[in-house]
């Protein structure tokens, strides 16, 4: 099982749009390529005072092969159009993991 980790900070003023924006649009959007077989999108309890609030969504493929896919092919629109609605109200980076 390979898990692409996105950890996101969105500003405290965005986070109720994003949020929403997330779950309704983003999320079902990447669902739809068929290439994940689910998504967790989950708020992190144990951070720090800062300028906002920090999610992790986690997307979870069968192979690396479906995973290449979905970054070939899907990637890039997906974070184009999440960064033009939120650019300059979150910072965010990328991980990839492999069950053990």
């Amino acid at each position: 099982m390979i898990i692409y980790n996105i950890t996101y900070s969105i500003s405290h003023e965005a986070e109720k749009e994003w949020l929403r924006y997330m779950k309704n649009t983003h999320i079902p959007a990447i669902l739809e390529t068929t290439l994940p077989l689910e998504c967790k999108l989950l708020r992190l309890l144990t951070e720090i005072e800062n300028e906002g609030t920090t999610y992790t969504n986690q997307y979870l493929f069968r192979t690396m092969e479906d995973f290449l896919a979905y970054q070939t092919h899907f990637q890039a629109d997906s974070q184009q159009r999440h960064h033009e609605l939120f650019n300059g109200k979150y910072v965010s980076f990328r991980t990839l993991l492999e069950e053990a």
